[in-house]
């Protein structure tokens, strides 16, 4: 498996958001089986997680799933599965405050296989928390703006949950 396809950008995608919430909830949320399934996936989409060990060198392994009527139909419509394998490994945690995922980009048709890092720092200041989600670029400037739009759609859950 190589780590990095020659064409790929070394740039980096930044999304920030504020939630008025606890820090040890929003670190449930990337941290915990109950808490990753409850807004892992872009809209019309789901995670179920058969591993998660949030520690340094742990697991996450899980399927990503098109679970609306609409998503399904597209994702037939472009010849792709309507569900994968995802898998990832906790490369650095460091409780309430950062945490390093590195994905294995392993199932996009013709593109060889390779990793790719979301890095989140957790920034708690008095009854909200700032969390900075940094997303490596992927194999091409047209995924890398899917991989931020589908990002951007599933922060959308829990901008409705902590709104």
């Amino acid at each position: 498996m190589s780590n990095a396809n020659t064409s790929r950008s070394e740039a980096k995608v930044v999304i920030e958001r504020t939630y008025r919430a606890d820090i040890q909830d929003v670190w449930e949320l990337w941290t915990t089986k109950e808490g990753f399934e409850s807004w892992w996936g872009p809209q019309g989409f789901r995670a179920e997680v058969q591993e998660l060990d949030a520690r340094t060198g742990g697991t996450l392994r899980y399927e990503m799933i098109a679970d609306s009527p609409e998503m399904i139909a597209a994702m037939k419509q472009m010849g792709q599965p309507t569900s994968h394998a995802t898998r990832s490994r906790f490369t650095e945690v460091k409780p309430r405050s950062r945490l390093v995922l590195t994905n294995v980009i392993d199932f996009i048709p013709g593109v060889a296989a390779y990793e790719s890092k979301i890095a989140v720092d957790f920034i708690p200041s008095g009854n909200s928390v700032r969390m900075v989600v940094t997303l490596d670029a992927m194999h091409s400037d047209e995924f890398t703006k899917m991989q931020q739009e589908g990002f951007t759609s599933q922060l959308t859950k829990l901008d409705q949950r902590f709104g």
